[in-house]
């Protein structure tokens, strides 16, 4: 049978497989539209497969080409695609190849797309993972070591301090000079935390402070003001301990 004779054969029998899929461009080149068996939405893919049959044909392969006509392909896909049917084609030398060269290129694009959705799929997970993470860290808080919490303290204290004084001096803005004398002295004053810290066995300040024969100032509202200055500290240092 003569090579003309051979690819007669062949055609027509891929006309009756592909009767809307395939074109005949000359007497020894095609071209098929092919596509995955389900298409799957958002991935569809479509190619056209040309083949160009050489004059040694069918005792070598074709020349095979693929582009995409619906949908993309990275060059890492059309690599993996091309190598198949190349050697699914070289699998049938010596009879006809087109038919093999197809049903493995649809085979391989099923694939393509099946790999595509995994990955996806992977992004997804990641990403879901990641998020789940982030929100575990935010409630559970970050961890306090006795480094970050003696910073933490250093740095709250220096600013309980700066407001400390920028309250005093507004308060003292209207004050009499005996009063502002007063407060100055009371603002000397350890605080009752100071002298437990200082000597244990003080559960409270000593009255003796008081230097006798002080005019009365109404410190009340000092003292509130500092207890709950100490409140605050106490609770956020027990809080971080915890």
């Amino acid at each position: 049978m003569s090579r003309q004779e051979t690819l007669a054969e062949e055609f027509e029998v891929l006309e009756s497989i592909y009767p809307e899929e395939l074109e005949k461009l000359e007497d020894d080149v095609i071209q098929i539209s092919v596509a995955p068996e389900e298409q799957v939405p958002d991935e569809e893919l479509r190619l056209l497969l040309r083949v160009e049959y050489p004059a040694e044909y069918p005792d070598v392969i074709p020349n095979l080409s693929i582009d995409a006509t619906e949908g993309e392909m990275s060059a890492e896909e059309e690599e993996t695609l091309m190598t198949k049917i190349k050697a699914s084609a070289e699998e049938s030398l010596g009879m006809a190849q087109t038919f093999s060269v197809v049903t493995t290129l649809i085979e391989c694009m099923a694939e393509v797309v099946e790999n595509r959705i995994k990955q996806k799929q992977a992004v997804k997970a990641k990403k879901e993972a990641d998020e789940e993470e982030a929100e575990r860290r935010r409630v559970q808080g970050t961890q306090v070591t006795q480094e970050s919490f003696n910073a933490w303290r250093l740095k709250f204290n220096k600013e309980r301090q700066a407001k400390k004084k920028t309250q005093d001096e507004e308060k003292m803005r209207e004050m009499s000079n005996k009063e502002k004398e007063e407060f100055k002295k009371y603002a000397s004053r350890l605080t009752g935390r100071q002298l437990f810290e200082r000597n244990r066995d003080l559960a409270t300040a000593d009255d003796t402070l008081v230097e006798e024969g002080a005019e009365s100032v109404d410190v009340s509202k000092f003292n509130r003001e500092e207890a709950a200055l100490e409140e605050e500290e106490e609770r956020l240092h027990f809080s971080d301990s915890d």
